[in-house]
């Protein structure tokens, strides 16, 4: 694998163990018997947490990368390539979203199953995508240090605020849009405070990108990453609380209730300190590539798991069904299986897209064929109607 000294690596190894631990966590989540969910058991509980890590991970990656390459372009503005692209992506992966919460059997009867409108990660990820634009475009014709104040910002309002928008009504939307700011009717996630998370990588990225050619990049990267994230983990609540009692504000009580996005932020941080630290032992090439295949990956594990288009997916027929040990001994294989099967698929994509097309291209002349046939009938009848009828002459 040839290296490009300009791509960071470790971003990749994050990304790959995050769809690793994404797929094993599905896997497990969805199989394993009630009866083993045991929280007191320190495995369980120590699987648990670091479930918890890997969609936070997964945001934050996901907007350390597209901002990077976004702000790497000298163009600004809309005259940068890479909006057109973005939007482009962004929209993809909410069509993707919707494509995978699709039933054949469903579309067939005319029905569209209540499944089909929750908001899943790509949906996030795809607007958040569009969020992330939308900021830079708001800022580009501003100072430069204006569009990382802004994406920190961003993150730090929607999680302060998440408690109070977390209990507001939107039932006055219509469920297609309240899914997206609401779990009530069964989204897995929502753009609050989901997004926090990407725009906190997208201004990661921007410290990066700026310090780029620093010799010190990682010497104070690390420690620094390392510290906030540590802080972030076991000081955040007990600072709330100090804050609860010294402004009597409410709402500071509230965050220390239920403090998971700060503490998830601060995993966040310690994760990229750790991937950072080890980025010269993390090139394996085939490691690589799977964090480079993220979409594929995902795509593959939804259809086989929760049975995408059809419905007949492992989670319909062994949902909760499974022991330990069954339950890790397919996890391990669900991986390989996934992982493998968007390898290869990126192996050949050039070529199965060639195909394709080729394919697309006879069914076109195969459709215009049949549409000139149908329309030299139709006019036939309705000229021999109109005949019989005596509107036209023979």
């Amino acid at each position: 694998m040839e290296r490009n000294k300009n791509r960071l690596y470790f971003i990749d190894a994050m990304r790959a163990w995050a769809i690793l631990m994404m797929l094993q966590g599905h896997f497990i989540d969805g199989l394993l018997a009630d009866a083993f969910r045991d929280n007191s058991n320190i495995v369980y509980s120590i699987w648990k947490y670091f479930r918890g890590i890997t969609a936070p991970i997964f945001f934050t990656v996901s907007g350390f990368i597209f901002t990077y390459l976004l702000i790497k372009v000298p163009q600004k503005g809309f005259d940068n390539p890479r909006i057109k692209k973005g939007i482009r992506r962004g929209v993809q992966l909410i069509f993707i979203g919707y494509l995978l919460r699709s039933n054949i059997f469903g579309l067939l009867q005319g029905k569209i199953y209540h499944g089909f409108l929750l908001v899943d990660v790509l949906h996030c990820i795809g607007l958040s995508i569009l969020g992330i634009i939308a900021i830079y475009l708001l800022t580009s014709k501003s100072k430069k240090w204006l569009l990382s104040i802004v994406l920190l910002a961003t993150t730090l309002l929607l999680f302060a605020f998440e408690p109070l928008y977390k209990s507001a009504n939107f039932a006055a939307l219509p469920n297609a849009i309240a899914n997206y700011f609401s779990k009530a009717n069964g989204s897995v996630f929502t753009i609050i405070p989901w997004f926090g998370y990407a725009s906190f990588g997208a201004f990661l990225s921007v410290l990066f990108y700026r310090y780029r050619e620093s010799a010190k990049l990682y010497t104070y990267a690390i420690p620094i990453a390392a510290v906030a994230g540590l802080l972030l983990i076991f000081t955040s609540s007990p600072l709330l609380d100090w804050l609860y009692v010294a402004t009597d504000i409410q709402l500071f009580n509230a965050i220390a209730l239920n403090n998971y996005l700060f503490i998830r932020l601060g995993d966040v941080l310690v994760a990229f300190a750790l991937f950072m630290l080890a980025r010269k032992y993390v090139l394996n090439a085939t490691f690589l590539r799977i964090g480079q295949n993220t979409l594929s990956i995902y795509v593959i594990h939804f259809i086989i798991l929760y049975g995408s288009f059809t419905g007949l997916g492992l989670y319909r027929f062994f949902n909760h069904a499974l022991n330990p040990v069954v339950v890790i001994v397919g996890a391990i294989a669900f991986m390989i299986t996934c992982s493998y099967m968007a390898l290869l698929y990126d192996k050949h994509e050039v070529a199965l897209k060639s195909k394709l097309a080729v394919v697309q291209k006879q069914l076109w002349r195969f459709v215009e064929t049949v549409a000139i046939h149908v329309q030299r009938v139709l006019k036939a009848v309705v000229t021999k109607t109109l005949q019989v009828l005596g509107f036209a002459k023979n």
